[in-house]
């Protein structure tokens, strides 16, 4: 993929999450996975993680509660560690999946703090 968008949104996926990791993401892609890469590359990272109004830190906040909230344990484990590397405190982590106990539920707030305390360790 070789669009604007595409590229723009590399640039920030990589400095956002690591170079390290997006390799090994795009590395794993098959002729099904490939098309989903691209898209994620550019509408998640080339639109929105591009986007002015929110610091990195508040962006990593948000996606952490929304995956949460969605129950998707795989995704918010990478993204703990994104929220990390994007200068997220522990606390601040916590605070924010703690918050999801009173919109979502007891339980998905138990299951993102575990998983959170398990990556975080």
């Amino acid at each position: 993929m070789s669009s604007d968008l595409f590229k723009k949104g590399l640039k920030i996926r990589r400095e956002i999450v690591g170079d390290d990791r997006v390799d090994k993401w795009t590395g794993e892609t098959d002729e099904y996975l490939e098309a989903l890469e691209e898209v994620t590359t550019e509408i998640a990272w080339g639109s929105i993680w591009s986007r002015p109004g929110l610091t990195k830190q508040t962006r990593s906040l948000l996606t952490l509660v929304l995956l949460a909230a969605q129950n998707r344990p795989v995704e918010l484990e990478a993204h703990l560690l994104t929220a990390v590397r994007n200068g997220c405190t522990a606390e601040e982590i916590r605070e924010a999946l703690l918050h999801t106990a009173a919109y979502c539920g007891v339980p998905t707030a138990r299951g993102a703090i575990k998983l959170a305390t398990k990556v975080l360790a």
